[in-house]
């Protein structure tokens, strides 16, 4: 049964070591990757069984882990801020 990640920003996620019924065994970086509009599945490269299910976090959640120092978080943010910026001087 697949892991399921609700807070995209939850430590250690990325680098925890995940083992599959058929043996393999790594990490999320290791995985096949599926993107998806809410979640991004990961499967196993050996046997293709989804291990892992992370949510893609909402704006109130990257605001809020900018706001506890998460550098990712702040980095999103940063991304966000200037893509609005840009959107509304297109707008005037």
């Amino acid at each position: 049964m697949a892991e399921i990640i609700r807070n995209y920003f939850m430590p250690r996620w990325r680098i925890d070591r995940i083992s599959c019924v058929c043996g393999w065994e790594g990490a999320s970086a290791q995985m096949q990757m599926e993107l998806h509009e809410e979640v991004t599945d990961y499967a196993c490269p050996a046997c293709e069984n989804t291990l892992l299910i992370v949510s893609h976090p909402d704006m109130a959640q990257v605001q809020q882990a900018a706001a506890e120092g998460n550098a990712e978080a702040q980095q999103q943010l940063a991304l966000v801020e200037e893509a609005l910026a840009l959107h509304r001087k297109a707008d005037q």
